[in-house]
């Protein structure tokens, strides 16, 4: 690799790694904090499939590290919920117009996320919902994810409001986030949308999302429960301004 090759090469690896240092140790937020680098450095039409598909990375190398907490037959109708609200989704892309929806729900997130982090949390522990309940939030999550790219946002909230432990939060966005990625690069691979180098390009910045995802799933599993929901918060804050720009 050539000195002009090397240099882009790094300053992508730069943002990869510190968006997989993100998503190891929250669990989500991968292209909210990757793509303010990458988007400057690529085009978009470049960029997204890559953070989609380095983001899904990190996701399966999270699951595999906290895989004895994490639960799939729990969250099996949050998932096929999420799926379903892909489509609606996919719909509205293409025959309406998203950018007032985007901006709406970035103004939320960002007014949802601000109030949370000076309010303590004050959820009942250990109430499980009901299937109407997650049925909602899992189709949200997939209208919503297909319509900004940030699929977990909604259960997120929902894991919030819930006053849920980092573990049980992990245990329930991790598989949701991971299935509609793959779920999500699935279709666009159906419909051409992917480069036939994406491979390659993962395997080049490979080194940068496994030691950024083994960093933050480090400091996940040092940290308390008040510091990680604050670092959720917070990123949920960024990523409703991300949203608004």
């Amino acid at each position: 690799m050539s000195l002009p090759d090397f240099l882009p090469w790094a300053a992508v690896s730069v943002g990869i790694f510190a968006g997989a240092i993100v998503s190891g140790l929250v669990g989500f937020a991968f292209s909210a904090v990757a793509g303010s680098i990458l988007l400057h450095l690529l085009a978009p039409v470049e960029a997204v499939p890559l953070m989609m598909a380095c983001s899904t990375v990190t996701q399966v190398i999270s699951l595999v590290a906290l895989r004895g907490t994490v639960k799939w037959n729990g969250n099996l109708l949050l998932i096929a919920s999420g799926m379903i609200g892909v489509f609606p989704a996919l719909y509205l892309l293409r025959h309406v117009e998203t950018e007032t929806f985007r901006l709406g729900f970035g103004i939320f997130l960002a007014l949802y996320a601000g109030f949370m982090l000076f309010r303590p949390a004050v959820a009942k522990r250990g109430v499980e919902p009901g299937y109407v309940r997650q049925f909602a939030v899992g189709f949200g999550g997939g209208l919503i994810g297909g319509l900004t790219a940030m699929p977990g946002a909604l259960p997120t909230m929902w894991c919030d409001l819930r006053g849920l432990s980092k573990e049980r939060q992990r245990a329930i966005v991790q598989p949701y986030i991971t299935t509609l990625q793959v779920f999500a690069l699935a279709v666009m691979a159906s419909r051409g949308g992917l480069s036939r180098d994406l491979a390659l390009q993962l395997v080049l910045y490979l080194p940068a999302l496994a030691a950024g995802a083994w960093l933050g799933i480090a400091i996940f599993r040092k940290i308390n429960h008040l510091l990680f929901r604050r670092l959720v918060l917070a990123l949920l804050l960024v990523s409703g301004l991300v949203l608004i720009a």
